[in-house]
This record gives structure tokens, C-alpha cells and sequence, in this order.
């Protein structure tokens, strides 16, 4: 029992409410070449400036090449998260895609730097531990985090995860392994 309560994520009266919105090959590859408003048309919400970074662009880059490979995979990657009731963008969320052959899925998140400290990064992480715990063939969550990148530490807080080691990624260097049963 005491198992189960610590993997719960933290009872939190501040959580905010969002919606994941979709975003599209087509949405992905109008944010690729800069055309913020028609990748927005293509989500059906807003999309800010935050969407055509260096660090985004290479999300959409990469989520572009692997629902080219995989189609079925769009359920499960990155999509635009909306804060409700205000209706604005604050991100950006989902898994690196469907759960693998042992039933992990990795889940990433990225909080637009006017909304960061504000409880957004919980909020997404609850809802995508939600998600990966409703499909049955889901049996563990994964983050992977930077040493140095202290406000992810305290996000994954209260959620369970356990570090299990470490990777180097060739974006963001080092990586910290962090996993939960589901």
C-alpha cells in the first residue's frame, strides 16, 4: 500500500486544468518552415513563437520523420497544451511514442518560459502518468533529465520515479534515467 501512495502524483490543490491539442505532420511541418499562423489553423488553437525555437524545431523535425515511419504513432507524441479556461498555449507534451516491446513509454514535456513556475509541468506530467496508466500495455514511465536542469528534478518529485542510470543525448548532453511502474 505504501508503495502505491508513493507512486501517486502529490494531491495538489494548485494543479492548473489543460487540454492536449493534436498537432498534425502538416501543423509540425508549417512550424518547420516558420508559418506560425497556418501550423496554428492546421491545430485549431493559437500557437506562439515558443513553437519555432531552435530546441522545438528539432522536436518537429524529429516527430515529423517518425509518424512518416510509423503513422500509428500520432496518438502518442508531442501535442500542444492548452490552459483552461484562459485557452492559451503553454507548451508543448507528450510521449517519445507508443509504449515498446517491454511496455515503456517516455514521456517529455516543455513549458513556454512566461508560464514556467506556475504548476504547468506538474500538470502535464499527472496527465500523461494518466494516460500511460490507462493502456493496458503500459507498464512503466520513463523522463530523462539533465543533472543541471533543477526545475524537471523537483517536477518528477512526489511522482515515484527512481533514477536507474544514465544516457548521453546528443542534444542536451548529459541525461539522468528516471522510472516509474505504471
Amino acid at each position: 500500500m505504501t508503495d502505491e501512495l508513493e507512486r501517486r502524483p502529490p494531491a495538489r490543490i494548485d494543479l492548473r486544468s489543460v487540454r492536449f491539442v493534436d498537432l498534425t505532420s502538416t501543423a509540425m511541418a508549417a512550424l518547420l518552415e516558420d508559418d506560425l499562423a497556418r501550423a496554428s489553423a492546421e491545430a485549431g488553437v493559437e500557437l506562439t513563437d515558443y513553437f519555432l525555437t531552435d530546441q522545438a524545431k528539432w522536436v518537429w523535425r524529429y516527430r515529423v520523420n517518425q509518424l512518416a515511419l510509423d503513422p500509428g504513432s500520432a496518438g502518442w507524441l508531442t501535442r500542444a497544451v492548452v490552459a483552461e479556461p484562459e485557452g492559451v498555449v503553454v507548451g508543448y507534451a507528450g510521449f517519445h511514442g507508443p509504449p515498446d516491446e517491454a511496455g515503456m513509454v517516455e514521456i517529455g514535456y516543455s513549458v513556454a518560459p512566461g508560464y514556467r513556475r506556475q504548476g504547468y509541468a506538474r500538470t502535464m506530467l499527472t496527465e500523461l502518468m494518466r494516460r500511460a496508466a490507462a493502456e493496458s500495455g503500459v507498464r512503466t514511465a520513463r523522463v530523462t533529465i539533465s543533472p543541471e536542469n533543477t526545475a524537471s528534478l523537483a517536477t518528477i518529485s512526489g511522482f515515484g520515479f527512481a533514477e536507474v542510470g544514465e544516457q548521453w543525448d546528443e542534444m542536451d548532453g548529459l541525461e539522468l534515467i528516471f522510472e516509474v511502474p505504471v
